[in-house]
């Protein structure tokens, strides 16, 4: 694989490189198209992350970390009492498969975690690590528990006002839960809020859900192959992604049920292999992420910058609020919508608690990052040398060094993970693009042929911009969409509460029983 992907992409460099002429015109093109991308981005993302007056605090932190606080709260830390239920129903045990729907709960998870697990556990891990210390773990950890409870709302909604057609396909997700549960509540305002989320959610689906992905994939297989101009491998990526989503959800799903697994398994196992290696590095490392979570080690801001650039990671990471996950759970085969949101509650969990803490361990281990107090920057520090500053390694290619510290083939490993993170997340999101984009343009083929045209067009565009713009437009799209959505949920949750109420105790008094019964 590692041999036929370098030839592979060394013969697509020799045909478009070799030239020198033409080379240099690809990276004028690149730097173009950066230059163009970061000046349209600018004001959008200054208004998203502005900081409360007096404080460096994003105000869409705070925002997010109340609301994922508060649905916690109100359904009773639903998030560990059906815990175990929410793992019966992965399994199939109340699955009937003559219930309304397009796909099977394990397929539904799988989709909406082909498009968290992704670049955010890798890149976006080690930007958090970078920038906030070791400490920003902790937080992390205590987002992603937290942001359970905000899943299980917005996908309980997705399902409950989804809209299902005579042929047996499904629209779903915050544009649909929002403008009809309004109506339903005599709320006014419903449908423009769902307009107003459906612009975000195509604004996140051609940012954080190709753009950023696409970016990071390029910088990890040009530093194992050379480097060469993006928008080569913006190209091959359009290509085999518009091969899936042309063929709808099932065909994403039928897809994304192999990958995730498939792709977790690798870089897990990779993550678990470094940290036996190192097991008694493990209790230190765990000492860094604690102590950095309530001193900031080292860290400009202390523990408010550890805490902000750990929730501000999680939560484009998991997605919990951001209300992207409901549009593929919506697809789910049930007739009980409460079902839906116990099984997307295991997201977050899988996502953020589990493989982003593998991957912070195997970085705070591996590099034994230290400050330097002259710069106020993490340092890179191996053998006891001091190597390159996180501002010069930065998103993948810092995972990549600290995983390579540990196993120094990993970086080819990580190359296959990295593709299949970006390209599971890539078609995964071109579906909740889609579905907002047909949401305000109308169902029919010819307006979603459109859409994932321009889908791709926007994978290139990425591959070609550099990090920082990318980055930085990625998490204002899809935070914004939060800021929609949440808002809409405190009105909501009280029909969450009522189907959660009437679910759990027909559950208890075994109305509801495994479908093998």
């Amino acid at each position: 694989m590692k041999q036929a992907s370098t030839l592979w992409l060394g013969a697509a460099m020799t045909a478009f490189g070799a030239n020198s002429a033409l080379a240099q015109e690809a990276v004028s093109l690149d730097e173009k198209v950066n230059q163009t991308f970061a000046a349209f981005t600018g004001p959008f993302v200054s208004l998203i992350f502005a900081p409360f007056p007096g404080t460096s605090f994003p105000w869409i932190v705070m925002w997010l970390v109340v609301a994922a606080t508060f649905f916690t709260l109100y359904f009773g830390f639903v998030q560990f009492r059906f815990f175990k239920h929410a793992i019966q129903l992965v399994k199939g045990d109340y699955s009937d498969p003559n219930d309304a729907g397009e796909v099977s709960h394990f397929q539904a998870l799988a989709t909406a975690l082909s498009g968290t697990v992704g670049l955010g556990n890798i890149a976006g891990v080690a930007v958090a690590v970078g920038i906030g210390g070791p400490g920003a773990t902790f937080w992390m950890i205590l987002a992603g528990l937290l942001g359970m409870a905000s899943k299980f709302t917005e996908c309980t909604l997705g399902v409950k006002y989804r809209n299902e057609y005579p042929d047996g396909t499904v629209s779903g997700g915050p544009m649909y839960y929002i403008s009809k549960g309004f109506d339903e509540l005599g709320l006014p305002g419903g449908k423009i809020l769902a307009v107003l989320f459906s612009v975000f959610c195509i604004l996140g689906a051609l940012g954080g859900g190709n753009m950023f992905q696409a970016n990071q994939a390029h910088a990890q297989i040009s530093g194992i192959v050379g480097d060469y101009p993006g928008w080569i491998t913006g190209i091959i990526f359009a290509g085999v992604v518009f091969a899936v989503i042309v063929g709808g959800i099932k065909s994403i799903a039928n897809v994304t049920e192999k990958v995730v697994p498939f792709m977790g398994i690798l870089y897990v196992g990779a993550a678990l292999i470094i940290l036996l290696i190192n097991y008694d590095k493990i209790g230190w490392a765990f000492g860094q992420i604690f102590g950095g979570a309530f001193t900031g080690l080292g860290v400009a801001g202390g523990m408010v910058g550890a805490l902000i650039q750990g929730f501000k990671r999680a939560a484009f990471s998991n997605e919990a609020g951001v209300g992207s996950a409901a549009i593929a759970h919506s697809a789910v085969r049930t007739k009980e919508p409460i079902t839906e949101g116990f099984v997307s509650l295991l997201e977050p969990l899988i996502d953020t608690v589990v493989i982003c803490t593998m991957t912070a361990l195997v970085i705070t281990i591996s590099q034994q990052m230290i400050m330097d107090p002259a710069t106020g920057n993490y340092v890179l520090n191996e053998a006891g040398t001091a190597v390159a500053t996180v501002n010069d390694v930065s998103g993948v290619a810092l995972t990549s060094a600290a995983f390579a510290a540990g196993l120094s083939w990993f970086p080819y490993v990580l190359a296959i993970a990295v593709i299949l993170f970006a390209f599971s997340t890539m078609i995964s999101w071109s579906y909740y693009g889609l579905k907002a984009w047909t949401y305000l343009f109308g169902e029919g083929q010819t307006s979603e042929l459109v859409f994932k045209v321009i889908f791709c067009v926007f994978i290139v565009i990425g591959a070609a911009a550099s990090l920082g713009p990318v980055i930085d437009f990625s998490d204002a799209a899809i935070f914004s969409m939060a800021v929609v959505n949440i808002f809409a949920l405190y009105f909501l949750m009280k029909l969450v509460k009522s189907e959660l109420h009437s679910y759990a105790s027909r559950l208890q008094s075994g109305e509801i029983r495994k479908f093998s019964d």
